[in-house]
């Protein structure tokens, strides 16, 4: 099977997965080459895209899988579909759980209250609901509360290819000072998404 082909059925394979993506042991194991081969044509599937000025979307890679995305050049459009009436965006104490959660997952509704100095109950639905936090699993000792992490949907809106690369917080921080961080975090990746977009 030529090449032409190969990028055919990976375009399709990438469409299908959709935001869940595809890793490069997984695109092997489809279409049974080796990992060499698969890069190639996931290389040559994203050069096509980028070189045709025509065509509206790309491959990145994120957390570890590909996916189809949005060419940036685009994203004044995009910003005016996704802000138009009825777009619902995440409020102050939202982000400001978000942030906390980031940084110091995996992390339960009491640490996150004790830091912020108000109730999270409303902000974590918000986040969970929107697949932005997860469950990572219980807290030792009474009551096992649930502890918090962020998701892959997370590493995604923000352009992350892991946890590791959120901007640095400084050496020495105390959790009361989380709020301003919490604050240059949101400006930091705002930024990068106006610019990336």
């Amino acid at each position: 099977m030529g090449i032409v082909k190969w990028k055919g059925i990976l375009e399709s394979l990438l469409f299908a997965a959709g935001d869940e993506g595809l890793s490069l042991k997984q695109i092997t194991a489809v279409l049974e080459v080796d990992e060499i081969q698969a890069n190639e044509i996931v290389t040559e599937l994203k050069q096509d895209y980028e070189s045709d000025e025509n065509r509206g979307i790309t491959i990145v890679h994120l957390a570890g899988v590909y996916q189809l995305a949005t060419k940036k050049e685009h994203a004044d459009y995009l910003k005016k579909l996704v802000e138009s009436p009825g777009t619902a965006h995440l409020s102050q104490a939202a982000l400001e759980t978000l942030a906390i959660v980031a940084y110091k997952q995996p992390i339960t509704r009491a640490e996150i209250e004790e830091i912020r100095g108000v109730k999270t109950e409303r902000p974590l639905y918000t986040l969970s609901s929107r697949a932005l936090i997860k469950e990572v699993g219980r807290a030792e000792g009474t009551g096992r509360a649930i502890l918090y992490g962020t998701t892959k949907e997370f590493l995604d809106y923000f352009g992350l290819k892991s946890i590791s690369e959120l901007p640095p917080l400084p050496d020495h921080i105390e959790d009361d000072e989380l709020q301003d961080d919490a604050d240059l975090f949101f400006e930091k990746f705002q930024e990068t998404m106006e610019t990336d977009q």
